[in-house]
């Protein structure tokens, strides 16, 4: 094999073992007497809340690099020596409590990520010194409810008392209260000296009564021993049932004071929930109000936007109906007008072409005639002449006399008689066809005829007459 490749090789195995032992060194393992904490992206809790982070006891857990980070809490006892002087009991006196207590971290799982929260970080002596501030507070608070009696005679109940309350302190911050020992009790006024002393001379006298009644009376007899010893015992009995009414006396006020401020509480709570409950009923109405306004309102501009909108659409549409109309109607007449103009052009083009080739005929004409165009227009005229009989023929052949009558008196001065100027006159209301050519701005060929001209005299004597 060649060196390179073995190289490679090599290089590549020493990566994945190197890599191999760095996943491992991520693989950490918690202590008996230490807890693990592991922070950094940790995820979220059931709720959905962020998680701050992850407690480990006697586990071992992977640490994601980059990610992640751990650290330890150590599981240590801590001795914490409580010199409390100067305590206010209930009894309004001061006294003195030396105790030690003993604390540390607890493996509770809701209280070791308060600690985790709260201790991470913290140094030993830190610690010791915020629980004793937390130990203070609430051993005067306990004393504060006992009285010195109590305190000092029944140990078993005020140490569960001082226990109850320093451990729920302390399991806020994330600790666990492990052993509390009260060495001793003493006051300044020296009252519970005087209790002592009090306890042991009523025991030595009674002591020493019995011996000296016993001397002087042991000739008396046991009658009046007994006697005596059944006034006593009368008398004690006497003393115990009055302390006892009077301790069931103080409990019934203490229970008559009791249902009073329950009495006092209930009636205060059940009128904080009327009150609640009148303000959660207004602000319901007022939301109920605030609703309907802004339906009304959201109705009314939704209606209004519907009116808006169908007027402009119908707008739009006659717009466009109407626009399609005018164009129907412009189109219509520039078709009518193109049509128009093609028909007036093709007959102009008609007109012109006819007048062309007549034009064309008549130079043809002009051309037979020898270029003489009054030669030509004689030619025109003697070939439409024909036409023009007819046109005078057809002028009274449609006039129709059934029945003409003549009264003939003989012939007039100019030789005709009455029937030949019937006649003449009939035919002189044809026009005449000098007449004709004259209206026409034309002179008749002299071929055809030549009217000849009236005499100066008559002239005058038609004008006079």
């Amino acid at each position: 094999m060649k060196p390179e490749v073995i190289f490679l090789v090599s290089a590549v195995v020493l990566v994945l073992v190197s890599f191999l032992v760095w996943v491992c060194s991520r693989y950490k393992k918690c202590p008996s007497d230490k807890i693990m904490v592991v922070y950094g992206s940790i995820g979220k809790n059931r709720d959905g809340t962020k998680r701050s982070a992850k407690c480990i006891h006697g586990g071992a857990e992977f640490v994601i690099p980059v990610f992640q980070s751990y650290a330890y809490l150590d599981l240590t006892p801590i001795s914490i020596q409580v010199d409390l002087q100067n305590a206010l009991s209930r009894q309004n006196i001061r006294i003195d409590v030396p105790s030690r207590f003993t604390v540390g971290i607890s493996t509770e799982d809701g209280v070791m990520q308060n600690a985790a929260e709260r201790l991470l970080g913290l140094q030993l002596s830190e610690i010791q010194e915020l629980s004793k501030d937390i130990i203070f507070g609430q051993l005067r608070l306990v004393i504060a409810t006992m009285d010195i009696e109590e305190i000092n005679t029944d140990r078993d109940k005020f140490l569960e008392a001082v226990s109850g309350n320093v451990e729920t302190e302390l399991k806020k911050i994330g600790l666990r209260l492990i052993n509390v020992n009260v060495t001793d009790i003493s006051d300044e006024s020296g009252y519970i000296s005087a209790l002592g002393k009090e306890a042991a001379a009523k025991a030595i006298n009674d002591a020493k009564k019995s011996v000296a009644e016993q001397e002087r009376d042991g000739s008396i007899g046991e009658a009046q021993a007994n006697m005596q010893q059944r006034i006593k015992v009368a008398e004690a009995d006497s003393v115990a049932i009055q302390g006892e009414n009077e301790a069931k006396m103080k409990i019934a006020m203490s229970d008559a004071a009791l249902k009073e401020k329950q009495a006092e509480a209930l009636k205060i709570a059940t009128t904080a929930e009327k009150i609640q409950a009148a303000k959660a009923l207004e602000e319901s109405y007022a939301a109920e109000q605030a609703a309907e306004l802004a339906r009304r309102a959201k109705e009314q501009a939704t209606l209004e936007a519907d009116i808006i909108v169908r007027a402009e659409a119908k707008k739009r549409e006659m717009e466009l109906e109407a626009e399609a109309e005018a164009e129907q109607v412009r189109r219509r007449a520039q078709g009518e007008a193109d049509a128009i103009y093609a028909k007036m052009q093709a007959e102009a083009r008609g007109m012109q072409e006819i007048l062309s080739k007549q034009a064309e005929g008549f130079a043809d004409i002009i051309k037979s005639a020898g270029g003489n165009a009054d030669a030509a227009l004689k030619m025109l005229i003697a070939d439409k002449l024909e036409d023009l009989m007819r046109v005078q023929v057809d002028a009274i052949k449609n006039i129709k006399i059934d029945k003409v009558t003549v009264w003939d008196g003989g012939q007039s001065a100019d030789g005709k008689t009455s029937t030949a100027n019937f006649i003449s006159g009939m035919m002189k209301s044809v026009p005449p066809l000098d007449e004709v050519f004259g209206l026409a701005g034309m002179q008749l060929p002299d071929f055809l005829g030549k009217k000849e001209e009236e005499a100066p005299a008559e002239s005058a004597e038609k004008e006079s007459e």
